[in-house]
């Protein structure tokens, strides 16, 4: 039996992209950045035609994200693709290249990348946990912007609340669960 034809196994044209390294993830977001998004191949639900744009005077679209123990509260508007973190690049803020690709992954799966210029304060928790919460206002200021991508990015699970946090210690413990060493002596 091949390998695409096991159970559990998607057929070849659904499957989750992998990455070998830094170089071939540069390489598909820049392919991500040239081409067109493909229609996602699951049937999405038609939107309704009434919804309106959610935007401010500015013609921002306003959304907050949560992550762990971060919020981010995060402005999109039309622009060249500059993210700004607290006042600064994002690059500078966020060094590691994985927290940067966690904050591009709403604009590459709608295809938008470049298109939208971000504007977000931060809060609480540490750097992949506010990564997780701008990713997450992103998406949800990307569904106010434009309605239309509101099923792409619920498929892809960006407009979840990712819930999991850190479970907190208890008495007569040494962390969460971590019971004291037994003695025998």
């Amino acid at each position: 039996m091949a390998e695409s034809e096991r159970p559990g196994n998607p057929p070849a044209g659904q499957r989750p992209q992998t990455f070998q390294g830094l170089a071939s993830l540069r390489q598909a977001m820049q392919a991500a950045q040239r081409t067109p998004a493909q229609p996602p191949s699951a049937p999405v639900a038609a939107v309704p035609t009434d919804v309106q744009p959610k935007l401010d005077e500015f013609g921002r679209a306003y959304a907050t994200g949560k992550r762990k123990n971060a919020v981010a509260r995060v402005w999109i508007k039309p622009g060249n693709g500059a993210i700004r973190v607290n006042g600064r690049d994002s690059p500078t803020y966020f060094a590691r290249p994985v927290l940067r690709m966690i904050i591009n992954q709403p604009f590459v799966t709608t295809n938008r990348l470049g298109q939208f210029d971000v504007m977000c304060t931060v809060v609480g928790g540490g750097l992949s946990g506010q990564a997780g919460a701008v990713r997450h206002g992103i998406a949800r200021a990307l569904t106010f912007y434009e309605p239309g991508l509101r099923p792409i990015l619920k498929s892809q699970g960006f407009l979840t609340r990712d819930s999991r946090v850190v479970e907190r210690k208890k008495y007569g413990r040494h962390k969460a669960r971590r019971r004291p060493q037994y003695s025998k002596r």
